[in-house]
């Protein structure tokens, strides 16, 4: 079986990544940290854990947030 680099750094990374595809897309809309969590119903720490790149999200909160962007979860999962 192929070896898989290192778990924390390969988590980490993609966590960034998610995080800066949701940033990119929020300040894209003009939208303010705020204006996206009230409306996706998370709390603001979960979601600035999500956008910082901090924290695993549950799809769901990855779902509304996607739905009050206007963009498709796969478009905050791949480039």
């Amino acid at each position: 079986m192929p070896t898989l680099p290192d778990d924390d750094d390969w988590l980490r990374r993609e966590r960034l990544a998610i995080g800066d595809r949701i940033r990119v897309t929020r300040l894209r809309d003009n939208r303010t940290q705020e204006s996206v969590f009230l409306a996706a119903g998370v709390s603001r720490s979960a979601y600035q854990a999500v956008e910082g790149g901090t924290a695993d999200a549950r799809i769901s909160t990855l779902l509304r947030i996607a739905h009050v962007l206007g963009v498709h979860v796969t478009d905050l999962l791949h480039d």
